[in-house]
């Protein structure tokens, strides 16, 4: 069985303090509660300070460019379903140039996981305004104040279809590794944002400020509007399960079984190419 040891990558090049290092520690956790090899798992990250976590944590792994993460992952998933997938980025990764592929995954329902360390601004480029920093936010490139509103990626990943939502805090260790064990599980897209404080460009949205202002949701709801107000009656500021469903998820609505020893000698059965070919006809 795996070990912590087994799933240490290189050495996290992050700010002490930065909340990605519990995030990366719950994923680890998290395999190894579950009982899965390194192997069994892929992990794709974006472009980001969250970028890095697919060299961090031992397993199969890919650093892919800004914002496509989850295409790359979907492809991944695609051509071995067998492995889990883990798709890795932060706000301004998923929520900027990202979006469309968030939400065309999200109602595409594909297998996997969407984790999303969410600091409220960039990073990795010292400091400016994210698509997820507040009206009014003041950084070096807004010095009078951010003059656009932040995205809502749990109200979006509801609305258009996710049937797996959750938001964890960095700072409540228990909680989050509960909720990525529980999205690596489930069967179709799981969405995970996480506030991820950022102890060096971010001193508004601090580990103080959440533990202040956030609320727990005990249990997922089923219904979608339920959930989208009550999201919205808390500003977003919930943590836990918001949201989950049993749905077929994208393969299993394809009807198509691939033969994976087949696929990876070169040699695709009779049976699967004729099923292709009426399919695609």
């Amino acid at each position: 069985m795996a070990t912590l040891k087994d799933l240490r990558g290189d050495q996290p090049t992050w700010c002490p303090g930065c909340g990605h290092f519990s995030i990366m520690a719950g994923i680890q956790k998290s395999i190894i509660s579950l009982g899965y090899e390194p192997h069994e798992f892929a992990i794709i990250s974006g472009i980001g300070c969250s970028g890095k976590v697919s060299e961090y944590v031992r397993t199969n792994g890919y650093h892919t460019i800004h914002g496509r993460s989850i295409p790359v992952a979907q492809g991944a998933k695609m051509g071995n379903p067998d492995l889990k997938i883990i798709a890795s980025g932060g706000d301004g990764d998923g929520y900027g140039i990202g979006l469309g592929h968030f939400v065309h995954a999200s109602r595409r329902n594909i297998d996997m996981t969407y984790i999303v360390m969410d600091n409220n601004i960039y990073g990795l480029t010292k400091g400016q305004t994210s698509p997820r920093s507040e009206h009014g936010f003041v950084t070096k490139t807004t010095k009078d104040g951010n003059k656009e509103y932040p995205v809502d990626p749990i109200s979006t990943s509801i609305a258009n279809g996710a049937t797996f939502v959750a938001q964890g805090f960095a700072g409540d260790i228990k909680q989050m590794n509960d909720i990525i064990a529980r999205a690596i599980e489930h069967k179709g897209f799981a969405h995970v944002n996480i506030f991820s404080p950022c102890v060096t460009f971010n001193k508004v949205n601090t580990y103080d400020f959440y533990k202040e202002h956030l609320t727990k949701i005990e249990k997922p709801f089923t219904d979608r509007n339920e959930a989208l107000a009550t999201v919205r009656s808390h500003q977003g500021m919930v943590t836990g399960v918001l949201y989950e469903e049993e749905r077929a998820h994208y393969q299993e609505k394809l009807g198509i079984d691939f033969d994976m020893q087949s696929c990876v000698s070169g040699k695709m059965n009779e049976e699967l190419l004729r099923e292709l070919e009426l399919k695609f006809q």
